[in-house]
């Protein structure tokens, strides 16, 4: 097959139709063409040789051209593609390294197997450039909601036409036991969209939590308007769910205005998720306010926060139990997620138990070591007097307001615990001291005995040893494996050594061993500082011109 003038308007023609089928650009499609019959004249002139095609955009002519670019003599390697600067003088003026010297060459006849591959090169090309417009229309409708047709089921996968490409809806994405049939329409939410080798992948979900989040945004004007946010959400899809909700207008009730009139919003929602029952609930700044809440329709009788570790402990009635935990745990794994926070329940009867066996035990301590009779020591328990340090170092005022104790009686209290913590930090160096603890450990500032002997018990009987260690050793912390909080035990932890007093006290012995520079520790706070400034002065701002 030549390229004659009776079909060079059939280049031009087949592009357009190409283009217009794939919906592509036609100058994607010409230049394939140019680069297929690029191919086919270097199997006809020669494969080392530099072969260029241009098509006319207007008159559909192929023009072919031979390219050899200017070399240095050491570096000529292709004789077809490149020449010296002496060679180059025959057909240029005065050429320099670099230049490109371009000479038409006569068309090419395509054979059937140059045809073919020509052919292969314009599909190529094309399913690429095809690709390419579905990724970049898609890539961006990431995390919004699409209508599809089902086109068929593979292995428990719904394949989705959704108009200008296909996507895929996992099994685990589906909700419960979904089926579909080729022809039924679906709503989903894209939950991911990539660019992979055989093209860009659309992932659908109908279980992810911000599909239910997107439903209450088309059903809900408020929460488009952006006057309600939808603050958290959790989801155990196809059974129930969880949203937190907040409203920006003191006279609209978020809640009232989600559920809508007789309840017609929220059932739109629950019936898109095949009946999934849907607590909506009022978001608060506070959190044991808002895990109250989010608890709900369970009764709360107290909560304790442990922000550090990222817990929350929840004391029940005896009779609401099973009501917070829910079927299977489900009302208080839900909870968890809308809040972020690991949540141990307890009843009253159990918490009670705890509380009293806590109490016995710091009775105990200070019946053995300060001798006192139980009467007393249980009326230092109950003024909140937890540890020996406690009553040694308290101002005597507080001492003085427990019933029966008057200023000798106060006095003589924190002498006796002063001796038998002046005892245990002895014995407790005595020790440190036989596991072989260096002087520059137990001098530095900041580390009591007890400490330096926890320290020594676990190898580290230097300076330089309790340099090395990370903060989050010390002070112990919270790490997350497989999904679950798992607990750090620090070794100064039992001492209420938190995080930032463990960073100080390794930051201070490396600048003693000289392993740090405090200029640049001043450099870097004030650095910090001047950001954090900057960052008050811009929202003050931002606050100033809305």
């Amino acid at each position: 097959m030549a390229i004659t003038s009776a079909n060079q308007l059939e280049l031009l023609q087949t592009a357009e139709a190409v283009a217009r089928e794939k919906m592509i650009d036609p100058g994607l499609v010409v230049e394939a063409m140019e680069e297929s019959l690029a191919r086919a004249a270097k199997s006809r002139y020669g494969a080392e040789m530099d072969i260029r095609v241009s098509i006319d955009r207007r008159t559909g002519k192929a023009t072919f051209t031979r390219v050899r670019t200017v070399v240095e003599d050491e570096e000529l390697e292709n004789y077809q593609a490149e020449m010296t600067v002496e060679q180059a003088k025959q057909y240029m003026a005065d050429p320099q390294v670099g230049d490109v010297y371009s000479e038409e060459v006569p068309p090419v006849e395509l054979g059937r197997i140059a045809a073919q591959s020509a052919k292969q090169v314009i599909l190529q090309k094309v399913r690429e450039a095809e690709r390419d417009r579905q990724y970049d229309e898609f890539k961006d409708r990431a995390g919004t909601i699409i209508n599809g047709v089902v086109k068929r089921e593979e292995y428990g996968n719904v394949i989705v036409d959704v108009g200008r490409g296909e996507a895929i809806l996992r099994r685990n994405e589906k909700i419960g036991r979904e089926s579909y049939r080729p022809g039924d329409r679906i709503r989903c939410y894209i939950k991911d969209v990539r660019r992979e080798t055989r093209g860009p992948q659309i992932f659908l979900s109908r279980t992810d939590p911000q599909f239910m989040a997107e439903l209450f945004k088309m059903e809900v004007p408020e929460i488009y308007d952006g006057i309600i946010e939808i603050k958290a959400v959790a989801r155990d899809p196809g059974s129930r769910a969880k949203i937190a909700v907040i409203s920006y207008d003191s006279g609209i009730d978020p809640v009232g205005a989600c559920v809508g009139m007789r309840g017609s919003r929220v059932q739109a929602v629950v019936n898109e998720l095949q009946g999934e029952k849907i607590d909506i609930i009022p978001w608060n700044e506070d959190v044991p306010t808002f895990l109250v809440n989010a608890l709900q329709p369970a009764e709360v009788s107290k909560v304790v926060l442990d922000e550090e570790a990222e817990r929350i402990e929840v004391v029940v009635p005896d009779e609401q139990l099973s009501l917070a935990i829910g079927r299977r745990g489900q009302n208080v794994r839900l909870a968890s997620q809308l809040t972020a926070l690991d949540i141990d329940i307890m009843t009253e009867e159990e918490e009670s138990k705890r509380r009293q066996a806590e109490f016995e035990e710091r009775t105990k301590l200070f019946m053995d070591t300060l001798d006192l009779d139980e009467f007393f020591a249980q009326l230092l328990v109950s003024e909140g007097f937890t540890n020996l340090e406690e009553v040694a170092y308290v101002e005597i005022d507080e001492l003085l307001v427990i019933d029966g104790v008057d200023e000798d009686t106060a006095n003589e209290l924190q002498a006796r615990a002063r001796d038998v913590l002046e005892e245990q930090a002895r014995k407790a160096l005595e020790h440190a001291r036989e596991l072989g603890v260096d002087d520059s450990l137990v001098n530095f500032e900041g580390l009591t005995p007890q400490m330096v002997e926890a320290l020594a018990e676990d190898g580290i009987k230097t300076l330089e040893d309790f340099a090395t260690c990370a903060d989050w050793e010390l002070a112990g912390g919270w790490t997350t494996v497989d999904g679950q909080r798992v607990k750090d035990d620090g070794l100064l932890e039992k001492f209420e050594v938190d995080l930032e007093e463990a960073q100080n006290m390794v930051m201070t012995a490396r600048v003693l061993l000289g392993w740090v520079d405090p200029t640049e520790l001043e450099a870097e706070a004030e650095a910090e500082e001047g950001d954090a400034d900057l960052s008050d002065d811009t929202g003050e701002t931002e606050e100033q011109e809305a």
